[in-house]
């Protein structure tokens, strides 16, 4: 979604949407247009393509501390896919800009779905005016939130093929901005990681610059300097934070060195406000299988179990090649397997067996389901069948999406905890999604799951994880850290 300030040559598409949400309460075309000419008003616009999405508009007067809400409104269509959300972030950022302490707004006592989102933005129910929206006679709830300001945090994060810069006020994200090394891998199936130091070389200073312009703001507004130092490819980690101790003493502004897992479990607060503990987390990427327990973003993250072998994501790459899928594998099985049957071919589901469950209760392995994928094909081959891509692909992808989520599901029961947390570029796969929403569904368990451009290793998840250190107080890492491949996920700042 594009958002920016909105303009009279807006009002066409402003007010077909004032009157599908508001109906009843809608504001006249003379009303919308002194309002958004008006000198103590701020309005913005977000459009997908050349629609309209959503809108949202703020009153500040000069010298006041306070800003005022004045109206907000997305599509029927379009919600729940966060476009609220970011409207509300700009007219927060603005009052920010602006001087505003605190910021007020008037919400329908029927809007549930409008609270909630307030309450993601810390507004609390302050005052009730009766009756306040007519012809309807439906209470207005006055809503309040403070604006103390929060550090401005830059996150560096470069563990594997994707460099990624964030920049996040407090929990408000400002910037996220994305380069994937991904076709400089593909032609060898997989991520080989002098090139992918090179890439991050090669595109940390437009994606540093792209972030910047996008949060609206100079470098030396920054507050901090968040960057992963582990765990991840050395090399890879080794320029993220080149770059990010360069940024620190150049600036003078403090540094914090994080765990790229954590941070994972960080972009939670990006997508909701806060990460509600405890939590079971699963975090499933090309580099990573781990099931975490998570007591304290902070101070108490405890690896439960993790791959000993191939990660999900590197078995998604391997299995692609075998059955003559391009990379990266993910995707290119989702799509085959779209057509197949999940139950055509009963592949082992690893570290599964009575056996396996005292050692390895939460651990993972995908090598063998690799080997009896290739050794199917293979047979096949041999037998002069033809090979059913679909039904393999399908088969295939419940064996790795059952284990993945029986195991995390086993241990929200077993820890008491009804809540899963998903994580990582692998949580793109939409039946890993299906069968965890289904599986969460059927025992009572909160399933969140970030948006995916938050899933994907993002520089944002860093930079609010080091936001959240700051708020608690964490004095700033020195200088002398280095790039740890193993990084223990107990240890959350280096």
């Amino acid at each position: 979604m594009l958002i920016r300030e909105a303009n009279e040559h807006d009002i066409d598409q402003i007010m077909a949407l004032e009157k599908t949400c508001f109906v009843n309460d809608a504001w006249s075309e003379e009303v919308m247009l002194s309002e958004l000419e008006a000198e103590h008003t701020f309005y913005v616009v977000g459009f997908v393509g050349d629609n309209l999405v959503g809108y949202g508009g703020l009153s500040k007067l000069p010298g006041s501390h306070q800003a005022d809400i004045q109206t907000i409104a997305t599509a029927p269509a379009e919600r729940g896919k966060g476009y609220g959300r970011a409207i509300m972030q700009a007219l927060t950022a603005q009052a920010i800009k602006l001087g505003a302490e605190e910021i007020f707004l008037e919400v329908r006592a029927d809007n549930k779905v409008a609270q909630k989102l307030y309450e993601v933005f810390g507004f609390k129910r302050i005052g009730v005016r009766k009756k306040y929206y007519q012809p309807d006679g439906v209470d207005a709830f006055v809503m309040q939130t403070s604006l103390v300001r929060q550090p401005l945090v830059l996150g560096i994060e470069s563990s594997c093929d994707e460099t990624g810069i964030g920049i996040v006020r407090g929990n408000q994200l400002l910037a996220n901005v994305i380069s994937s090394s991904m076709d400089k891998h593909a032609i060898f199936g997989g991520v080989v990681p002098e090139i992918a130091a090179r890439a991050h070389l090669e595109a940390l200073n437009p994606v540093l610059n792209e972030a910047l312009d996008k949060a609206g703001v100079d470098l030396d507004e920054i507050d901090a300097i968040a960057v992963t130092n582990g765990p991840g490819l050395a090399g890879a980690l080794m320029v993220g934070i080149g770059a990010a101790k360069a940024l620190s003493v150049a600036t003078g502004k403090p540094i914090y060195a994080v765990n790229h897992l954590v941070g994972h479990v960080a972009a939670d607060i990006l997508a909701n406000g806060k990460v509600e503990t405890p939590t079971i987390a699963l975090l499933v990427s090309g580099g990573h299988t781990s099931l975490l327990l998570v007591r304290d973003l902070l101070k108490d993250v405890v690896l439960l179990g993790e791959t000993i072998d191939d990660a999900a994501g590197e078995a998604f790459d391997k299995v692609a090649r075998v059955l003559g899928l391009s990379y990266p594998g993910g995707p290119e099985i989702d799509r085959a397997a779209k057509d197949g049957s999940a139950n055509a071919i009963r592949f082992p589901r690893g570290l599964t067996l009575p056996k396996d469950m005292q050692d390895h209760r939460y651990d993972f392995s995908f090598s063998g389901l690799k080997t009896a994928v290739a050794r199917h094909v293979e047979l096949g081959e041999s037998k002069g069948e033809k090979l059913e891509l679909a039904d393999v692909a399908a088969s295939f992808r419940e064996a790795v999406v059952d284990v993945l989520v029986n195991k995390a599901v086993s241990a929200c029961k077993e820890y008491g905890i009804n809540r899963l947390l998903l994580g990582g570029g692998v949580v793109a796969n939409a039946r890993l999604r299906e069968y965890a929403t289904e599986h969460c569904e059927a025992e009572g368990i909160e399933l969140r799951i970030p948006p995916l451009s938050l899933c994907t290793d993002n520089g944002a998840m860093i930079a609010v994880l080091a936001s959240q250190l700051i708020a608690a107080g964490a004095i700033p890492s020195t200088l002398d850290f280095s790039a740890e491949s193993t990084l223990d996920v107990r240890v959350v700042q280096s």
